[in-house]
Formats: C-alpha cells, sequence, structure tokens
C-alpha cells in the first residue's frame, strides 16, 4: 500500500518508479564506477546528507558505511555478504586474539584468519584454475565450474588480513567497536581496487571530527581531476580503438603494430589503474581522509626494483611485509633472499588471477628482482645508489621495455596468444608500415604522446599544478571539473569500461 502511494507521488512527478529501480539495481553490464554519470549523482547526494551528519560521528559512519554496501551491491550484487562475513569474522578474531595470552592459540587464531580470507580468495579465483590442472589425473574432461568473481574480493581480504596479521604482531591494538571496523574494510573510495589501506595508517583518522581545509579540497579536486583524465580520456580511447583490436588477433598485426599495441597497453594500465587510485585518493581528501600515494611515476624507474617503490605500492609494500618478510626477507643469506623475492613475486602474479600467463609475468619480475639484488651486490652498490646522465637514461630505457615485455603475458588471455605477439615483434617487424599506422591511428598517437610525456614530465610540474589548483576559487574549480567532464563525454566511448583491476 505505501509502495503504491510512493510510486503514485513519483509519477506525479513526471519520475518512472520502475526506471529508477533498474537504474539503482544491480546489473553486471554497468558496474558502478566512479567515471560514470550515475556515480556523479549518488556522490552528490551522498555528500549532502555526509555534510549534515558532520557533528554526529557514529550517524555518519554507520551512513558511510551503508553506502560503502550499496556500493560493493552495485559493483557484485549480493555478494556483497562475503564482505560482511570477513569483517565479523576478523574482528572478531582480533579481538579474542587481545584477550589470549597464550602464543599457541593468538597463532590458531591469526591462522584462521588466513584461512576464511584465503579460503574464500582460492574459491573464488583459483577453483577452476587448480581444477584444470588435476583433472587429467582423474581423466575428467574439463568443463569450467560457474563461479562468478565478486569485483574486489582480491583488495578487501588482504586489507582484512593485514589487520590480523597486525594485531597478531602486536603491531596494533584492535578495535572494540565493530562500525569502526565495517567503515575501515567498506569504506567505498577503495573498496574495490584499492589502495589496500593499512588499518594503522586508516583507523586513527575515523572517529577525529570532520574537518575537511581549502588545501585538502584543493587536492581532492586535482586528484579527481587528474584520475578522470587518465581513465576516461587516454585509457578508455586508446584501448578501445587501438590495444583491444591488437591483443585480440596479434597475428593479423605486422610486428611494429604489436610493438605499438603493447606501448599503448603499457600507458592504458598504468592510467587505468592510476587514475582510478587518483580518484579514491581525491573522493577520500573531499570525505576528510587520507589516503597513501600508490602510483609515484613508475616508468621513470631505472631498475625493476624501484619500479616496484614505485608501481601499485600498496600492494607491493603489503607483499613485502606479510610475505616477503614471512619467508625470511634477506635475513637468512643472499642466496635464500633471492629465492624469497622469486616465490613472493610469483606469490604476486598469482593474486593477479588464476593464470599461466599471471604466473609467468610475476616469476620474470621476480627473476628480474633477484638478478638486480645480486648485480648490485657484486658491484657493492647500496640501496641508495642510481646511476645518472646517459647511463641512467639507458637504464630506464632497458627497464620501461623490460616492464612492457612483461606486459604481453598479463594482458593476454592465453600463453598462446603472448607468444603469438612476441614472434610478430622478432620475425616479422616490417618497419615499413610504421608511418601507415600513424596516419591511420593518429588521434590515439597523439593521446599516447600526451600520457607519456605528462607521465615522463618532472615531478615539480605535478606539485606545481596541484598547488594552482588548491589556490583557484571554489567556482574555477568547479568550471575546471565541468570542462574536464565535457572533454570525457566527448571522447569516451558508449559503453562503460570498468577498470582493468576489477577483475582482481
Amino acid at each position: 500500500m505505501l509502495q503504491q502511494k510512493f510510486i503514485d507521488i513519483l509519477s506525479n512527478c513526471g519520475i518512472d518508479f520502475h526506471k529508477v529501480q533498474e537504474v539503482l539495481s544491480y546489473d553486471p553490464q554497468q558496474p558502478l564506477i566512479f567515471s560514470s554519470g550515475l556515480f556523479v549523482f549518488l556522490f552528490l547526494a551522498f555528500s549532502l546528507v555526509y555534510v549534515m551528519l558532520r557533528k554526529h560521528t557514529t550517524a555518519r559512519l554507520l551512513f558511510v558505511t551503508a553506502f560503502s554496501y550499496y556500493f560493493y551491491y552495485k559493483s557484485s550484487g549480493f555478494y556483497f555478504f562475503l564482505l560482511g562475513i570477513v569483517t565479523v569474522t576478523d574482528f572478531v578474531l582480533a579481538r579474542i586474539m587481545e584477550r589470549t595470552e597464550s602464543a599457541g592459540k593468538r597463532k590458531l587464531l591469526v591462522v584462521l584468519s588466513l584461512c576464511v580470507n584465503l579460503g574464500l580468495l582460492c574459491y573464488f579465483k583459483y577453483t577452476n584454475f587448480f581444477y584444470e590442472m588435476l583433472s587429467p589425473l582423474w581423466g575428467d574432461s574439463f568443463s569450467p565450474l560457474d563461479i562468478f568473481l565478486p569485483v574486489g574480493i582480491s583488495f578487501f581480504t588482504f586489507q582484512s588480513l593485514s589487520y590480523t596479521i597486525d594485531v597478531y604482531r602486536g603491531d596494533l591494538k584492535p578495535l572494540h567497536n565493530l562500525l569502526d571496523y565495517a567503515f575501515y574494510v567498506s569504506f567505498f573510495p577503495q573498496l574495490v581496487a584499492g589502495p589496500i589501506v593499512r588499518a594503522s595508517d586508516f583507523i586513527p583518522q575515523i572517529r577525529q571530527p570532520l574537518f575537511v581545509t581549502n588545501e585538502m579540497f584543493g587536492q581532492g579536486v586535482f586528484f579527481i581531476l587528474s584520475g578522470l583524465f587518465k581513465k576516461a580520456v587516454i585509457s578508455d580511447y586508446i584501448s578501445v580503438n587501438f590495444v583491444e583490436r591488437i591483443f585480440e588477433n596479434p597475428s593479423l598485426y605486422s610486428g611494429v603494430e604489436n610493438l605499438f599495441g603493447v606501448y599503448g597497453y603499457a600507458l592504458q594500465i598504468y592510467c587505468d589503474f592510476s587514475g582510478y587510485s587518483d580518484m579514491a585518493i581525491g573522493l577520500a581528501l573531499l570525505l576528510g581522509f587520507r589516503f597513501p600515494i600508490n602510483f609515484n611515476s613508475p616508468y621513470k624507474s631505472d631498475s625493476v626494483t624501484e619500479f616496484w617503490h614505485r608501481w601499485h605500492i600498496s600492494l607491493s609494500t603489503w607483499l613485502r611485509d606479510y610475505l616477503y618478510i614471512s619467508l625470511g626477507g634477506n635475513r637468512k643469506g643472499r642466496f635464500r633472499t633471492y629465492v624469497n623475492l622469486i616465490l613472493t613475486m610469483l606469490l604476486g602474479g598469482l593474486w593477479h588471477g588464476a593464470s599461466w600467463n599471471f604466473i609467468v609475468w610475476g616469476g620474470l619480475h621476480g627473476v628480474a628482482l633477484a638478478f638486480h639484488k645480486f648485480f648490485r651486490n657484486l658491484l657493492g652498490r647500496g640501496k641508495s645508489y642510481h646511476s645518472t646522465g646517459i647511463r641512467k637514461c639507458m637504464a630506464v630505457i632497458i627497464t620501461f621495455h623490460f616492464v612492457c615485455f612483461c606486459w604481453i603475458f598479463f594482458r593476454n588471455t592465453t600463453f598462446e596468444g603472448s607468444v603469438t605477439m612476441i614472434n610478430q615483434i622478432f620475425s616479422s617487424f616490417h618497419p615499413e608500415l610504421f608511418g601507415q599506422l600513424i596516419s591511420g591511428y593518429w588521434k590515439v598517437f597523439l593521446l599516447m604522446a600526451v600520457g607519456f610525456a605528462l607521465h615522463w614530465c618532472p615531478d615539480s610540474w605535478q606539485d606545481n599544478c596541484s598547488k594552482a589548483v588548491v589556490r583557484m576559487p571554489l567556482l574555477i574549480q568547479a568550471l575546471l571539473l565541468i570542462a574536464v567532464i565535457f572533454i570525457i563525454i566527448q571522447v569516451k566511448s558508449s559503453d562503460i569500461q570498468p577498470f582493468i583491476y576489477f577483475q582482481f
């Protein structure tokens, strides 16, 4: 009865209730992403309520948590209950751990946390992978099971795991309020694609009085503008109009086309993922929270080691602190250090997906990290050593091309596709087609030139741009945001392009 009256009221206002219901319900073909019009509309409505609750901390936390769960529902449907299972389980285990003095029982509790989080991850992400490997052992033909991969499960399980491990190690006092912990795990800006925010960094901010300074607001606007431009202008355009075509059928294209397809993907994945991280950081700043930087111009790196200090920093530091160090780190001799580096990156590759391509990608990076450490030890160079001048330039070029070579395995859906692409590059290059390639895809190459130029420009330029946006009046900031949205509308594809890391 009440529902019908509500429908009648909306109809009198010219609003189609069923259309609104359809838009607000989960649609696997239309996930809710930061660069979509629906998110802009929802965030504006969310912000109004958020500001009204600024002096009511508990109500504000409850509202944000509820919105975060709705945000996750719009990404993965009713699998949002997994987020609740992880949250309640790790909160309870950490509380019990606090009251437990026995080292053996504490270890049992943290192992239970590992089993719950990694068990969920393994089931949804790796069941078909291991089933395919093992099915020949009992003479069964492989037919993949219908298992839906919830968006962002790798991120929130790792984030929650870091909390229980820190409590176990004595590095963190557990929370006594379930709402605070649910807020931490589900906070929507970083929920589905990171960055993986540490509890020690985020939890102290939760019950701080809400206060967004002019600097925080200006920086938030700058990060959102930067992220939107990277994702919706550069990444989506070169992906739809060039990169996807090359990777779908590498054998149909010459080596020079495949090579530039790889260069395009290197820029696409950087702009896609760092664009998401920028928007997440910007949104958090607008809400009064600070996230650590997740990308720091990774293609400027002069070694693979430096690359992993600049690329997906929240994951690389997580792997270092909770996996590499747990394996022994560099405390058990040089040979064991090299083995630990390779194992860490192999597991890091497997974290990205259940595919031999990801394992090869991780293994290549692990071997490169071990080789660089061996070479650095051989020459007696410390961690702070960096080449200069022409040597640095050559080191950056070599590192960039090694990373691009590895992206071939990361992007292709099959190992055979990766081999085909490499064969085309090295055996059927045809450089005479370069001019034709440029003329046929001049818009794509223009955007690629802009993207790489912005990436390799001095860090001071970005800092100056950020400060300039901070100093702008609010009206100018709003006009700048509208201008970027207008550009996005002009160049974006008709379909929503989900963020690449949604699949992880």
